[in-house]
């Protein structure tokens, strides 16, 4: 029979194309894979690493989750100090409202502290490693004065302000007495949001809550102690268990958002970048902070 290249070149082809999508098959196995490369029913998971200075990102990922059919269940993985007292709100308000119609388990890395419990608290159930650093529930505002220093290099501020209060926490003055007041009643306010949301949470008594936010971390273990955390864990211990409650038998598919494959370069780059910005953050005293000062 007279061989046919025409054939030939497309049955080769047609292997090479082949070989290449099993090895992209394989690669995703081992790299986090996208939700639409999966089928069947699958585990959602979003990170929140780093300071938490902007919720956008994490929210758009939640909802990507959310509305896709086949993710039946979400893993929030947290390794975070806390950060913005807003954008924490807004994830755990996020988190709460997603939870209403699948579940979304809490996995707690290194730290997950101030903001990163806050956001947290509102999962329907907190996984956590024994020696993971959580709690610092509380709220924290801090100011620099440059006034000593602007005085010895003959240097001076002039402001012109519509009222009395208008330049308050300014760095080149000292803070009066009146305004630390009002600062001190904008803190005590936020720091019961925090308080009442915890307790909500974790069903928790809102004055057995109110007397450990002080601001004192834990570590997991102890906070399981306190019914701060359901049990301890690392991220596979979270992922079965939400395979558990979203009634996946066998082991889960587990996903990751589009372009947010757990690659290891990848996430020291992104450290890298969150502490710079953390470390900026702490120097422009960036106003109140669901925040752990403590994480470097």
């Amino acid at each position: 029979m007279k061989k046919r290249p025409f054939l030939l070149a497309s049955a080769l082809l047609a292997g090479i194309f082949v070989f290449f999508l099993a090895l992209a098959v394989t690669v995703a196995s081992f790299m986090g894979r996208p939700a639409n490369f999966v089928i069947g029913d699958k585990i959602g998971v979003v990170e929140v690493f780093g300071a938490i200075a902007d919720s956008r990102q994490v929210i758009e990922q939640l909802h990507g989750f959310r509305d896709n059919d086949n993710i039946k269940a979400i893993v929030l993985r947290i390794d975070s100090p806390g950060g913005g007292v807003g954008p924490s709100q807004e994830i755990h308000d996020e988190v709460k409202a997603i939870d209403a119609t699948k579940p979304v388990i809490v996995s707690m890395g290194s730290v997950a502290a101030s903001g990163g419990y806050y956001i947290a608290a509102s999962a329907r159930e907190i996984v956590a490693n024994p020696g993971t650093i959580t709690g610092s529930i509380g709220v924290i505002m801090e100011f620099t004065n440059f006034q000593e220093l602007l005085d010895k290099i003959g240097l001076s501020s002039v402001v012109v302000k519509s009222g009395e209060y208008k330049d308050i926490g300014s760095p080149s003055r000292e803070m009066t007495s009146l305004e630390r007041e009002i600062l001190q009643d904008l803190i005590d306010d936020v720091h019961s949001q925090f308080v009442a949301s915890v307790a909500m949470g974790r069903k928790l008594d809102e004055e057995a809550v109110h007397k450990i936010a002080d601001g004192r971390i834990f570590s997991g273990r102890r906070a399981m102690d306190m019914g701060l955390v359901d049990r301890m864990g690392n991220l596979d211990v979270a992922i079965r268990r939400a395979a558990e409650l979203a009634g996946i038998d066998g082991e889960p598919n587990v996903v990751y958002p589009p372009g947010k494959s757990p690659k290891f370069i990848d996430l020291f780059i992104e450290e890298a970048i969150q502490k710079l910005q953390f470390a900026l953050q702490k120097q422009r005293a960036v106003g109140l902070q669901y925040l752990w000062p403590g994480f470097n």
